[in-house]
């Protein structure tokens, strides 16, 4: 229960920092947002470390993979603030939830791993929901459409990568590095795009990267009371804060259009998961 609990409670609080972020870009460039998204998590990613696990600060195992996957993920992270500061969190969000599934697609040539017919089947059925929500040929396609289904595919090979990582470098120093590329990487292009936040701007920024870090932290901490096969499906609770906090905040709601491809892109993403969990336990019995 306690794993249930905390990974839950880490997916349902990553909306918060969404809507954080798509206010913000009514008054700043996206660009100084992902900034601050990186900038605050790593102050905040090494107060946890400092106090808790001090241990966790040494020297990645495998730097150019944590390099690779922390570029892949800062660029994941700026085509969702961008996606969201164009279109509904609810669509950029369902479009994201490729994510999963592109993983599936793209094991079999990155991480060795035999897929078979009825994940294929999935897979499939996964892009046909996305189709749905995008609609090409009824509706006008926009960059930022693209931009949430690229950040899907750009998550699902962050989440290979650390797939990979797993097995060398703990959850925090993963974090530390990630946070610490993406900073870098951000403040390169400051100078061409920074305004002075105000107080409460300055407020709102930190916030991205607290939730950001402490989401982070419950999921780590989930993982020790319950296997990552198990708790896998409960990344698709985001969507229920995403749509209050879309409606209450920015008086927005997905058509029917998007609610049908979320529920085939969730339903596949759901069936691959059980499907992985069930062929692993085979595995083991043997």
């Amino acid at each position: 229960m306690k794993a249930v609990i905390l990974n839950a409670s880490a997916w349902m609080i990553v909306p918060f920092m969404d809507a954080f972020a798509k206010y913000l870009s009514s008054s700043m460039d996206v660009l100084q947002i992902t900034w601050a998204r990186y900038f605050f998590t790593v102050l905040f990613a090494l107060f946890i470390m400092l106090i808790f696990d001090r241990k966790s600060l040494v020297w990645s195992k495998k730097p150019l993979l944590q390099l690779i996957r922390g570029l892949i993920f800062v660029f994941s992270t700026y085509l969702f603030f961008y996606a969201i500061s164009e279109i509904s969190l609810p669509k950029a969000l369902t479009l994201a939830f490729v994510a999963p599934i592109c993983v599936t697609a793209m094991s079999p040539f990155f991480l060795n791993e035999k897929v078979g017919l009825r994940r294929w089947t999935a897979v499939s059925m996964g892009f046909i929901g996305t189709l749905i929500v995008i609609r090409p040929g009824f509706i006008e396609i926009n960059l930022a459409t693209l931009a949430a289904l690229g950040n899907g595919i750009c998550y699902g090979f962050y989440l290979i990568i650390t797939r990979k990582l797993s097995s060398s470098d703990n959850s925090l120093l993963t974090l530390l590095f990630a946070g610490t590329v993406g900073t870098i990487v951000m403040t390169f292009f400051m100078p061409g795009v920074w305004i002075q936040p105000s107080n409460s701007q300055w407020i709102m920024m930190a916030l991205i990267g607290f939730i950001a870090a402490i989401a982070h932290l419950f999921i780590i901490l989930s993982l020790k009371f319950a296997d990552a096969s198990k708790l896998a499906p409960l990344g698709y609770t985001e969507i229920i804060t995403n749509i209050l906090l879309s409606y209450y905040i920015f008086n927005e709601l997905p058509d029917n259009w998007t609610y049908l491809g979320l529920f085939i892109i969730v339903l596949c993403g759901l069936y691959i998961s059980r499907r992985e969990y069930y062929l692993s336990k085979l595995y083991i019995g043997k």
